[in-house]
């Protein structure tokens, strides 16, 4: 089994390498961070030779959440997806012509783990709790991952690599106002409650497929009624 442990990958080549693809934030967690990832879901049950994960994010306009039709924020999401997946893949071969090894994550679809009577899907990783243990964001009660720079418009990728780079602390400034309850509240699927999302109750509600065929989103509600959709304000 081919292992890089003992390779060396300096974190500021790293997050250089990731700005200069087109990410917008970039941050590092070790592997062990992710102990509470259910079976089947941390990153070495993935990659079993992983010791940190790369997590990146970029940008999503912020206009998309006044726009009156769903189409502009269902493109646009689509076209960062496939984005962040192109990003992870380049900076994944970067990383490998310095000598370690990495394995890069879809940031949406595919995924394996599918429980139908619940409509339920989990990713192979699971991005904005990775956001979160690479110190990018603070988890919402929407259950989004919310810079304080950018707020909650943010889409997430990562890669698993196999070797020992230096991580970022997990963030510390302020998250959701203690009293908040605007996504709770305004979720017209009253699929939230605080700490998850109710897969079947928001899945109807939130994309459709039209008669042409084609995928749209029709809600982001709970990330565009968010006091901090654009950003939190530090301690």
């Amino acid at each position: 089994m081919f292992t890089n442990s003992e390779v060396s990958v300096d974190a500021i080549t790293v997050k250089k390498i990731a700005m200069s693809l087109g990410a917008d934030l970039c941050g590092i967690a070790p592997a062990d961070r992710f102990e509470g990832a259910p079976k089947g879901h941390h990153p070495k049950d993935i990659y079993p030779e992983c010791r940190s994960v790369i997590v990146f994010a970029k940008r999503m306009p912020a206009g998309l959440l006044d726009a009156k039709s769903c189409v502009p924020y269902t493109q646009v999401s689509h076209i960062i997806n496939q984005e962040l997946d192109k990003l992870g893949i380049s900076l994944g071969l970067a990383l490998e012509d310095l000598g370690a090894r990495a394995v890069p994550l879809p940031a949406d679809d595919p995924y394996e783990h599918w429980e139908a009577d619940r409509q339920y899907g989990r990713a192979v990783l699971s991005m904005r709790h990775a956001g979160y243990l690479a110190g990018l964001g603070l988890m919402g009660r929407n259950t989004l991952l919310k810079n304080d720079r950018y707020g909650n418009m943010i889409k997430l990728g990562a890669i698993l690599v196999d070797a020992d780079i230096e991580p970022d602390p997990i963030a510390t400034y302020a998250g959701c106002p203690e009293r908040c309850r605007r996504c709770l509240d305004a979720c017209p699927a009253k699929a939230l409650d605080g700490t998850a999302v109710d897969q079947k109750l928001c899945r109807p509600v939130s994309g459709f497929t039209n008669e042409k065929g084609f995928f749209l989103m029709r809600c982001n509600t709970c990330r565009s009624v968010c006091p901090q959709r654009l950003g939190i304000k530090k301690r």
